[in-house]
């Protein structure tokens, strides 16, 4: 196992708009992730771009292996290279000590590209687990989130509030999996007029200011970020606290989760 000790906070950007920094949600991103530079000197930023990374599938051949896991056995060994980029997307996710979204609310919701890369991480035995009493148990716990979320008109209050499916989403998926920490930056009114748009990005970039200023981005533990190693021509290897999760866990997965 080879073990790689990181020095610095490990942020993972993961950046869900095709227009990247230039977009509305982006340039806040931007002074956000300045003032994160410029409170901590060995940061690590990860950046994953999803409108350009090339995501693993998450069928074929995957979605059969995901349910082998869930069974308690193996992955077939035509599949493993295959399962093999699922299991290294999920690992770049877990090395992140903290999350960085910028994502522009898209009809309502998400964009599909991020909604895809949920579905390729959360996995069972990976992200979480479920016990013999069919509940669900967290396995990524200490971590901390932060979202830049866009939106063309103001839905942070009522009466368009209730339509806003982009936070509660994102809260509860990734609550589910155990990151519950969650702050939330919204710019607002992104198409209403340039005036409300620049008023809006401005009262976002102050905010986020204002918060690493604070120290509240912080995760509470010091960073340990381990990377896993391969063995020769065969699937990776990884922590017992990470992946091997997966094969332990799977038994009891599947007495609840089914096709």
């Amino acid at each position: 196992m080879a073990l790689t000790e990181t020095t610095g906070t490990r942020v993972l950007h993961v950046i869900a708009t095709p227009r990247g920094l230039a977009s509305n949600t982006g340039r806040v991103t931007s002074c956000l992730l300045e003032a994160l530079r410029d409170d901590e000197d060995g940061l690590e930023i990860d950046t994953l771009d999803l409108f350009r990374a090339d995501l693993p599938s998450v069928a074929g051949k995957n979605i059969e292996t995901k349910y082998r896991l869930m069974t308690g056995q193996a992955p077939d060994e035509d599949a493993r290279e295959s399962w093999g980029q699922i299991e290294k997307t999920i690992d770049q996710f877990l090395a992140a000590d903290v999350y960085l979204l910028t994502v522009p609310m898209w009809n309502l919701g998400i964009p599909y590209v991020l909604k895809y890369y949920i579905d390729a991480i959360v996995q069972p035995g990976y992200l979480f687990r479920y016990t013999p009493e069919g509940l669900v148990e967290p396995l990524v716990n200490g971590k901390k989130m932060i979202v830049v979320l866009s939106s063309g008109s103001e839905y942070a209050t009522e009466p368009m509030r209730s339509f806003d499916f982009a936070e509660p989403y994102l809260r509860a998926i990734f609550g589910f999996v155990g990151i519950t920490d969650v702050t939330v930056f919204r710019a607002g009114g992104m198409d209403v007029s340039p005036d409300y748009r620049k008023a809006g990005q401005r009262a976002a970039i102050e905010e986020a200011r204002a918060f690493v200023r604070s120290g509240a981005w912080r995760p509470a533990s010091a960073p340990a970020s381990v990377t896993a190693a391969r063995v020769p021509g065969g699937a990776p290897l990884r922590s017992r606290s990470r992946s091997r999760r997966a094969v332990e866990a799977g038994a009891t997965s599947a007495q609840v989760l089914v096709a």
